[in-house]
């Protein structure tokens, strides 16, 4: 055995959950949501056998829901470093939406495979991958920041949860948008956004 080899058998678990996680978001990106399965994911990520897969997941439902909740950790660490910069409820929109879209242009493959998981994914009990609670977390992010305006007298007066999800259907479905149109100017995109939310918010 090589080194090489030898050294990635001993990964520590959270660095193979990682190294899997990694091979699925390139197999689902590559051969969409219903063509992946353990075999695809192993031969795609020269993992040894499925069976190191199902040490760390118990089943495909576990594996599609800790890759989706593994983008979006990265996503919110993202958005974290993006917002801490920002000074203000207005720069905080702009940097949110900036920031938003951003991830999306960097991470192509990603959202591709997220895009993928979010139309197909079900697990046993009906469930989704992107389901009401996630979705008003996201919401509620956004909402955060558009109180914070009005209270400080630099929004006008709107429902912060009506315009918070227009903001978060703008960003999130991005990724379904690329499917249709690869060659879109994402920097483009961000900057239209960030100047109709403007005017959509200010007083």
């Amino acid at each position: 055995m090589t080194n090489a080899r030898a050294a990635r058998r001993r990964l520590p678990p959270e660095d193979r959950r990682r190294e899997i996680i990694a091979a699925t978001i390139d197999t689902v990106a590559a051969l969409g949501y219903r063509a992946t399965t353990f075999a695809k994911i192993a031969e795609r990520g020269g993992l040894s056998s499925t069976r190191l897969i199902s040490y760390h997941f118990a089943g495909r439902d576990e594996l599609m829901a800790a890759t989706v909740a593994h983008v979006y950790q990265q996503l919110g660490e993202h958005l974290d470093e993006r917002l801490a910069a920002a000074t203000g409820a207005r720069a905080q929109l702009a940097a949110y939406v900036r920031a938003s879209v951003e991830f999306v242009a960097g991470h192509r493959t990603v959202m591709q495979a997220m895009a993928s998981i979010f139309l197909g994914f079900r697990d046993e009990f009906g469930g989704r991958s992107y389901d009401s609670g996630e979705d008003q977390r996201a919401i509620g992010a956004v909402e955060q920041i558009l109180r914070r305006g009005q209270e400080d007298g630099v929004f006008r007066a709107f429902d912060p949860f009506v315009l918070g999800s227009l903001v978060q259907r703008s960003v999130d479905g991005l990724a379904f948008l690329l499917e249709a149109r690869p060659d879109l100017d994402l920097g483009g995109y961000a900057e239209e956004l960030v100047e109709t939310f403007d005017i959509a918010t200010r007083r």
